[in-house]
């Protein structure tokens, strides 16, 4: 065991000792069975789509009992931090309006983003040092690779345990000859695990679970030569959640083979265990079976897809509560997320994220809302995702709220084509004089149809064209045209004898359709007309005029 002085020497002679941070970070005043939990996202990526929905686990449990939902950057690994993560963490936070009680500097258990709590971890680990629960490291990458060969050539298992650890029981004067030369050095754990011990623990989801103890020696604080002495993942986790007095950790299940060794690191520091709730991961449907969603090969994974895409944050969450908790998918959408997440109701099968029942329910719920509040929310994402779009919706903000109108007020069934604010143009933009292309005569969405006999139905039909109030009487101008230049009175016609005539009276309102639309499928023709007024009925139909 290295001397004090020796040790103590290693660190800042003002470092505070562990009594120091536990008066600084008391217990907090909750009641009885509050639950404080965290987010712990890593800037080393953009957010993934699953820590939307552990985070939304997270505030859901502790907002109903009474606790606490904190968010901390676990930013450590500052070699693999990515330009713009921590602006994406909030942007995306503030989408679905996922406010932790306390993040950055709205808490009193900060600072929140683990690089800027160096000392407080440094303490922590002087102190394991100091007890002989922790020693320094001088092992090189060659060498940590040759211990690893020759385990895998007898068959061991791989690690830095036992008489693999090289310095676990170094002579002092050992190490003292490598810290006189300026050798870096990490510090690891001594770990009181062997081989083939067994750790058991309760989860909240899972129950009972048993485990291979930890036997490896882990790194706990990063190498001697960094300017910022930094632990590794496990051990700040292990202070961080002490010291912030999470209770309860909910997290993804790659982490069940963790508990071991963070449980040692708790009973090592003195520390009480925090509660572990290991929760399935998001799934994708693959041919032959299904896989994590990833976000190297989804796009779906990262939240920002769901940003972009303009699919509305209830719709998002209501979802996502829906695969928490499958009762609530059965629940009218305010109900549900008024609803709490119940942990015990969580599943240990990972549930399969399907966009197409997404988009059902993000269609329904749009169905629900007025014109003026898909405006609003139409106008708030093309602000960031299609400017083009601003000047239209402002300068026509009239025609947009008519157009929103048709087949949605007062009708039992409303329409459900908009099921995001990105479908706004392939299915509204038709409506806007400054958004639609007009149609040629020779347009292969006419179906064929002889560009002559096209040119001459419009110019008819724009001759005799009235705006009448009555819809029927209405497509009694292009029921009459039709039979003037020779159309079926009815498809059942046309199929008996197609090369009697140049189509039925289905196409000769599709020509129409495809004039006012740009599209052979559209709201009632009779209303689209409707709403965008004689003058503009008149330009789209001349155009196929030319």
């Amino acid at each position: 065991m290295l001397d004090r002085a020796v040790i103590d020497a290693l660190f800042p002679a003002d470092l505070p000792e562990p009594e120091h941070w536990e008066q600084r970070y008391p217990q907090r005043q909750l009641p009885d069975g509050a639950k404080v939990t965290r987010l712990g996202p890593s800037p080393t990526g953009f957010i993934h789509i699953g820590s939307l929905y552990v985070g939304m686990i997270d505030r859901d449990v502790a907002s109903r009992t009474g606790g606490r939902y904190l968010v901390r950057v676990e930013d450590t690994d500052q070699s693999r931090e990515v330009a713009g993560a921590l602006e994406q963490f909030a942007r995306a936070f503030d989408y679905v309006s996922l406010v932790a009680d306390e993040q950055d500097d709205t808490g009193d258990y900060g600072p929140y983003h683990q690089s800027a709590r160096e000392s407080i971890y440094l303490s922590y680990v002087r102190h394991l040092l100091r007890q002989d629960k922790a020693y320094l490291c001088f092992a090189t990458k060659d060498e940590l690779a040759d211990i690893t060969r020759r385990q895998e050539g007898a068959k061991l298992p791989t690690g830095y345990y036992g008489t693999w650890a090289i310095w676990r029981d170094a002579e002092p004067e050992a190490v003292q000859a490598k810290l006189d030369a300026g050798v870096p050095y990490v510090v690891r754990f001594r770990s009181p695990g062997e081989p083939g011990a067994r750790a058991s623990f309760t989860d909240a989801i899972r129950g009972e679970l048993e485990h291979e103890a930890n036997r490896n020696d882990v790194v706990i604080l990063k190498s001697s030569d960094q300017a910022l002495r930094l632990p590794t993942y496990h051990f700040a986790h292990a202070v961080d959640d002490h010291l912030m007095r999470v209770n309860l950790v909910i997290r993804g299940d790659e982490w069940i083979s963790s508990v071991p060794l963070h449980l040692q690191l708790f009973d090592a520091l003195g520390f009480e265990h925090v509660t572990y709730a290991h929760i399935a991961p998001l799934m994708k449907q693959i041919p032959g079976g299904k896989r994590k969603l990833s976000k190297r090969k989804d796009p779906e994974a990262g939240l920002d897809f769901y940003i972009e895409a303009g699919y509305p944050a209830k719709a998002v969450l209501y979802y996502l509560r829906g695969l928490a908790n499958g009762r609530l998918a059965e629940l009218p959408l305010d109900e549900a997320l008024d609803s709490p997440i119940n942990l015990d109701e969580c599943g240990v099968a990972g549930p399969l994220v399907d966009l197409v029942k997404l988009e059902d329910i993000s269609a329904d719920h749009i169905a629900t809302l007025s014109g003026e509040q898909i405006l609003e929310a139409v106008s708030e994402w093309a602000r960031q995702f299609d400017a083009d779009l601003v000047p239209v919706l402002e300068g026509e903000r009239e025609l947009a709220l008519a157009a929103l109108a048709v087949e949605r007020d007062g009708v039992e069934n409303p329409r459900k084509d908009l099921r995001k604010w990105s479908d706004f143009r392939s299915a509204y933009a038709f409506f806007f004089p400054a958004l639609f292309e007009p149609v040629a005569a020779t347009d292969e969405r006419l179906g064929g149809m002889a560009p002559e006999l096209v040119r001459t139905f419009a110019a008819d039909f724009a001759d005799g064209y009235q705006a009448l109030d009555d819809p029927q009487e209405w497509f009694n101008q292009i029921r009459e045209l039709a039979t003037k230049h020779g159309f079926a009175p009815n498809p059942k016609e046309y199929k008996k004898n197609p090369d009697a005539y140049p189509g039925s009276i289905r196409e000769a309102s599709q020509l129409i359709r495809v004039a006012l639309t740009g599209s052979t499928r559209s709201p009632d023709l009779y209303t689209v007309a409707n709403t965008l007024g004689t003058d503009e009925v008149l330009r789209r139909v001349r155009a196929l005029t030319n």
